[in-house]
């Protein structure tokens, strides 16, 4: 058993060893795009930019203090408390806009605040890829944004199916920066938008990136806690850092 696991561990310190590679060069990367941005719409084309970083960031403050507070509310749970015990992930998956490089840290978190293993084991990276809330939220704000500068008007019935096709494209995608851009440059045409649209957006997208990738962890997070509870067992490291 003992190669097979080092075999699994090599291989995943080499990949988050080209991704690291990669994140160093991202930064030239988006100075380049924001570069075409600007020289292809003008200078005046940062306002709307600017104004669609504030409703990404608003909407993600608000799904995760409102929406993610109800539930972890609903399971006994304080979403503030959360955000605190993961305060150090969050930082690192704002900073890397990959939620992969905090993956062993948010399971081995979550173990020592009381979900069993199994749970953490199996709900976390699943979850990794299908329990995405901030990749999602934040496609369908950017699809209504292109669709808006193109002057194409949706109804609410076509808002509600772009939102619910944007739920199932963003299922089974990967933790890595980026990924939502991609699936987002895959679901456009379907539904309609023009896809050259995402080339103003793409200067943006890792500003983007970074909020959604803390939304995906804190929500991630969540659902161990949530489905420990479901399942009946007690969060007793949590009930006791309460008590003390």
């Amino acid at each position: 058993g003992i190669p097979i696991i080092n075999f699994f561990r090599g291989t995943a310190d080499a990949m988050f060893y080209v991704t690291n590679q990669i994140m160093k060069l991202a930064p030239f990367g988006v100075f380049a795009l924001i570069g075409v941005t600007v020289s292809k719409f003008g200078i005046t084309s940062l306002i709307p930019l600017g104004k669609l970083v504030l409703v990404v960031y608003g909407s993600m403050f608000f799904f995760i203090l409102v929406i993610l507070g109800l539930v972890a509310k609903i399971a006994g749970f304080n979403i503030i408390h959360l955000i605190k015990y993961l305060k150090d992930e969050l930082i690192l998956g704002y900073t890397t806009a990959s939620s992969e490089t905090v993956l062993p840290k948010i399971m081995e978190k979550m173990e020592k605040l009381g979900c069993p293993k199994s749970i953490t084991s199996f709900v976390i990276p699943t979850g990794y890829s299908f329990n995405l809330d901030g990749s999602t939220l934040y496609q369908a704000i950017a699809a209504l944004f292109i669709a808006q500068m193109y002057g194409i008007h949706m109804s609410i019935g076509h808002q509600i199916t772009l939102v619910l096709v944007l739920m199932l494209t963003s299922k089974g995608i990967a933790g890595v920066p980026g990924v939502s851009f991609v699936v987002l440059l895959a679901t456009l045409g379907s539904v309609g938008i023009p896809v050259e649209g995402l080339a103003f957006i793409a200067g943006i997208d890792r500003i983007l990136d970074m909020a959604r990738t803390c939304v995906n962890i804190v929500g991630n997070s969540l659902a161990a806690i949530v489905i420990t509870k479901w399942e009946g067992h007690e969060l007793k490291n949590y009930q006791e850092r309460k008590a003390a």
